[in-house]
């Protein structure tokens, strides 16, 4: 299905991928290593050469399962050509209280960073990865549904927190990447201010710049289009687009019925991004819209992420070999005019009711 052709450059850098990129965070809790097995094998074969995950995966995330996800890929690396794929992985940061991390970081200060590359390489079997994410930012921002920012979070009893500094980061990151065992770094969840400020403090020291951003896209979530798409255009930054489907729910299922296994329901308060009081109408909106037009609401959905100007690769994640062939088959489908201008006066009326 893909070719050379299709390749996308991240960024200004000269790594390309496809415009699909397989996520991988059900492997290791939803789906079992020879589930995971077929989802990579057939994505591979039909020439997907981005893969992407992480070391907290797999989500929700918990002690019992934190990083199954990167064992199970280099189990299956194993069998491949390793340079025929691009591999992403995250280093978790000190924003989320999940202890069983490295006894629960700090920062991310250099040692916490080295030690948690160099575990993600031994359990994916392999020398570098290609992407190298900061999973979400060091410092005080809204996360995982938050949309506001707060000043108060920026201190405990009246003192400031001390986060370690971006330059800090960069010089870390800069050290892996003259180590060989990172050949690119990235950003995920991070808001415009810090992709900037990672830019500029990179080009005001001479250490390396960011080429990509990973944060959530959907139709019920455009935020990256207010202020993060100026930044991707002017400064050649790529963007990888992960939760096009909302966590299903821009399949309509919770629609049809709201305890349709999946995420949202299997995982009680985990899916809190989407608990929102105007998504359910919102998707609502865009379910009769895609009918209207005689296709599926994910075909549309995907559909839509796929072709922003903005976006190098679309991440899917599938629990099903068939639900991933059925979201891979959205790259064909072409929206016409008439439903784009359709979609947008929609979000015009409820605009990113999940942000």
């Amino acid at each position: 299905m893909f070719e050379k052709k299709d390749y996308i450059n991240v960024g200004a850098s000269e790594l390309k991928v496809t415009p699909i990129t397989l996520g991988t965070m059900t492997f290791g809790d939803q789906n079992n290593q020879e589930e995971a097995f077929e989802q990579l094998d057939y994505a591979l074969s039909i020439g997907i050469n981005s893969i992407d995950c992480a070391e907290l995966y797999p989500v929700p995330p918990k002690a019992e399962t934190y990083t199954r996800t990167e064992t199970i890929l280099g189990n299956w690396l194993k069998k491949i050509n390793r340079e025929s794929i691009v591999l992403s992985t995250k280093i978790a940061g000190p924003r989320r209280s999940l202890k069983w991390i490295r006894g629960g970081p700090t920062s991310l200060d250099e040692k916490n960073m080295t030690e948690a590359l160099d575990e993600s390489l031994k359990r994916l079997k392999t020398d570098y990865v290609d992407i190298l994410y900061l999973h979400w930012p060091e410092r005080n921002v809204p996360m995982f549904g938050q949309y506001k920012f707060e000043p108060k979070d920026d201190f405990i009893n009246n003192e400031q927190i001390h986060w370690v500094s971006i330059e800090e980061q960069l010089k870390t990151l800069q050290k892996f990447i003259r180590d060989g065992k990172a050949r690119y770094i990235a950003l995920s969840n991070e808001w415009p201010w810090g992709v900037m400020e990672f830019l500029r403090v990179a080009r005001s020291e001479n250490l390396p710049l960011i080429n990509a951003v990973q944060n959530s896209y959907s139709l019920i979530n455009r935020a990256a289009e207010l202020g993060m798409t100026e930044i991707l255009f002017r400064e050649k930054v790529g963007f990888f687009a992960y939760s096009p489907l909302a966590f299903g729910h821009l399949t309509g299922k919770y629609i049809l019925n709201p305890r349709e296994k999946g995420r949202v329901t299997l995982f009680e308060g985990y899916a809190k991004r989407f608990n929102k009081p105007g998504v359910p109408g919102a998707v609502e909106k865009y379910l009769e819209l895609s009918q209207q037009y005689e296709m599926s609401l994910t075909q549309m959905a995907l559909s839509f992420v796929m072709s922003q100007w903005f976006v190098t690769s679309t991440i899917l994640g599938a629990t099903k070999l068939s639900q991933l062939k059925e979201n891979v088959a959205a790259y064909s489908t072409q929206l016409s005019d008439e439903i784009l201008k359709d979609i947008e006066n929609i979000h015009l009326q409820c605009m990113n009711p999940a942000p």
